[in-house]
């Protein structure tokens, strides 16, 4: 597949905008309650050097640390997105937080794992099955960076993270022939069931765009959720909302992302 050649911006990368399509099919669990409906998930992707950086994607290794820290100050807990989400349909989600990383690039199993098991948390990690050990060739402006192997998608997933999928080559799905959004979708499942030994019930939209016939195909894949970013009038349990993390977000800027997504918390921004 050729390398995909758009850029990213660095809060709210390429939200997808399109009409609503009703639901159907098997029942799916429903959110959390929020004022937009949904939990607060955040959104991570690398883990490492910050400095060259030219899409905001980069946290630093000391700085996550201080993130999922300032979550514990408040009495949240870090949890990956099916944790988070069969809590909300049990109504027991009120002090949790959605952990995903994007990508599945390879400094998560030696940069973010430690991190996470420090604080007791666990995430949900999306990757590529068909980039497996490779880079991050999407990117035109770099760094190349790598992604983990399937061996290290395994130890991910048994030291207790989630593995979900982010299709096979980090393709834009709208637009996508139907034969290509099959492959991207269920493919992807079938592999990651390969690699893991178990079917993901998680699928991230690359780019955080979404349709309603890239949501069809999720769901038929098998999926139970689908995460975008600002998913509009798509939003519900196949286009779930997200809120971008980067290496900047410290307390007044985590205080002002968490009110946006319209959760008020107890306690100082700091």
């Amino acid at each position: 597949m050729a390398a995909e050649t758009a850029t990213r911006t660095t809060e709210h990368p390429l939200p997808g905008r399109h009409g609503r399509r009703r639901r159907a099919g098997r029942h799916v669990p429903h959110a959390p309650d929020s004022p937009h409906g949904a939990p607060w998930i955040l959104m991570y992707h690398s883990v490492g050097d910050p400095a060259d950086d030219p899409y905001g994607i980069t946290v630093a290794r000391d700085r996550l640390d201080r993130q999922l820290a300032w979550l514990r100050r408040r009495g949240l807990t870090g949890v990956d997105v099916g944790t988070l989400l069969r809590a909300g349909a049990q109504g027991r989600a009120a002090r949790l937080v959605g952990l995903t990383f994007d990508d599945g690039y390879a400094d998560f199993l030696h940069e973010a794992l430690p991190v996470l098991r420090r604080h007791a948390f666990t995430a949900t990690v999306f990757v590529l099955p068909g980039r497996c050990g490779g880079a991050n060739g999407w990117d035109p402006l770099g760094p190349r960076k790598r992604l983990l192997t399937e061996d290290e998608i395994r130890a991910v997933a048994h030291a207790g993270m989630e593995i979900g999928s982010h299709g096979l080559y980090h393709r834009r799905l709208p637009g996508l022939p139907a034969a290509v959004l099959r492959r991207e979708t269920l493919h992807s499942r079938e592999l990651i069931r390969e690699i893991t030994g178990t079917a993901p019930d998680s699928f991230c939209y690359p780019y955080g765009e979404v349709g309603p016939e890239a949501i069809d195909a999720v769901r038929a894949a098998g999926y139970t959720y689908g995460f975008a970013i600002s998913p509009g009038p798509l939003l519900g349990p196949y286009a779930l909302p997200r809120t971008h993390i980067s290496h900047a977000d410290r307390g007044l800027r985590l205080w002002a992302k968490r009110l946006r997504h319209g959760f008020p918390l107890p306690g100082a921004a700091r």
